[in-house]
């Protein structure tokens, strides 16, 4: 069974994030969603979301991560939530829900990771989303782009984010060489 690929990077490994850092556990956007960590008591959120629009998230991010798998179980997306929790809580990369405000359905997920290839001149950070299929076209999904570079200039330490998908196709993103 295929998972989100974990990342193998450590926490300051390849001046990814100073020491003295603390990510931000919220961002509100103006269409009525926000932003939070994900968590592994998240999985009755995370898995119908993911399975609800399985198709289409495996045919943004199939090629690269192979993800989500077509048989992607509760056990399996339960391990991803805490691989994820977990390595949010060391810093190692960040997995923010897309939430209503009453926070009774995930409409979406916001990645930040090591950049692949290394920090160099490119990038200093690879961000993902992706929105439910309900929300293709939507304002939520218009708004994330640009409500997600504000944010990443306001209250995190990253100069050069890449947007995956946007700067860089995902195909031309996973030959990249995996961060060290």
């Amino acid at each position: 069974m295929t998972e989100t690929p974990p990342l193998r990077s450590a926490p300051g490994a390849c001046g990814w994030l100073p020491s003295w850092f603390v990510h931000p556990t919220h961002l509100e956007l103006d269409c009525g969603f926000h932003l939070r960590p994900l968590r592994a008591v998240d999985l009755d959120l995370d898995l119908p979301a993911v399975l609800g629009s399985r198709a289409s998230l495996h045919a943004r991010f199939g090629a690269a991560w192979g993800w989500p798998p077509a048989d992607l179980d509760a056990a399996a997306d339960l391990r991803d939530l805490q691989r994820q929790e977990r390595e949010m809580a060391e810093q190692v990369s960040f997995s923010y829900g897309v939430l209503d405000e009453a926070e009774d359905a995930l409409a979406g997920c916001v990645y930040l990771d090591p950049p692949r290839g290394g920090a160099g001149p490119g990038a200093d950070v690879d961000v993902s989303w992706w929105t439910v299929d309900a929300h293709a076209g939507s304002a939520l999904e218009a708004e994330l782009p640009g409500a997600l570079r504000d944010w990443l200039a306001r209250d995190w330490p990253f100069t050069r984010p890449r947007f995956v998908g946007v700067d860089l196709s995902y195909e031309d993103w996973s030959r990249l060489a995996e961060p060290s």
